[in-house]
């Protein structure tokens, strides 16, 4: 008996040591690259899971034309803005949602302002695609108007008139665009741009509408 305590040694011994690297190497489970992959899988489903929140804020906040900023967006602030209360809403009615936003990074919450554009963005594109899809090789009618947001900002607003697959008359609003000046040579070349981004073709517009402004109407100048 003595002979086989010599042989283990104490519990720091260098033979129980090696028992245990041992039975570590035989469990796969503990195996770091199985560690690695369960914590990489839990946090890309947290992830997604802060994603598909924002996503969702962004979607439910355009659809009801809502702003998105605050005043105040700090933590302290009673009213943070709706996007922030629109994910607070939600951390309320899931636990996981909760978690997954208050402790993840901070270069990894996916609300920031910048990430509000970008998801804006993407469902805007999306409209038009489908509203490009819904025009497909029809005749259509081309409705220009500009106008100044609330910084001051020289905007162009384009709407088509057409008429669907079914027979039935549409009219889409299809995008603002900002333009550096309102003089006719510029509405032309943004209108142009967008023609050639959706694949749009001049040959099919079968009217147009504009303003009153003489750089839309003129006979020498105008749009």
């Amino acid at each position: 008996m003595s002979g086989v305590l010599f042989h283990l040694g104490s519990v720091r011994s260098i033979h129980n040591a090696s028992v245990l690297k041992w039975e570590n190497l035989r469990n796969l489970s503990r195996h770091i690259e199985r560690v690695i992959n369960r914590l990489s899988s839990k946090e890309s489903l947290r992830n997604r899971l802060r994603l598909v929140a924002s996503i969702e804020a962004v979607r439910l906040l355009a659809l009801q034309e809502c702003s998105f900023r605050g005043h105040d967006e700090s933590t302290s602030s009673l009213n943070g803005g709706n996007f922030n209360v629109v994910l607070d809403s939600f951390k309320g009615l899931n636990n996981e949602i909760k978690i997954s936003i208050d402790k993840a990074p901070q270069n990894a919450k996916y609300n920031s302002p910048p990430i509000q554009k970008k998801l804006v963005n993407i469902l805007g594109n999306k409209v038009r695609a489908m509203i490009r899809d819904e025009i497909g090789d029809s005749k259509f009618v081309i409705l220009v108007d500009e106008t100044l947001d609330e910084s001051n900002t020289e905007q162009m607003a384009i709407i088509f008139r057409f008429v669907d697959r079914e027979g039935s008359l549409r009219e889409r609003f299809f995008k603002v665009v900002s333009v550096t000046d309102t003089c006719s040579q510029t509405l032309k070349d943004k209108i142009i741009t967008v023609f050639t981004q959706y694949n749009l073709q001049l040959k099919n517009i079968r009217g147009q509408g504009y303003d009153g402004a003489s750089n839309m109407r003129g006979q020498i100048n105008g749009l």
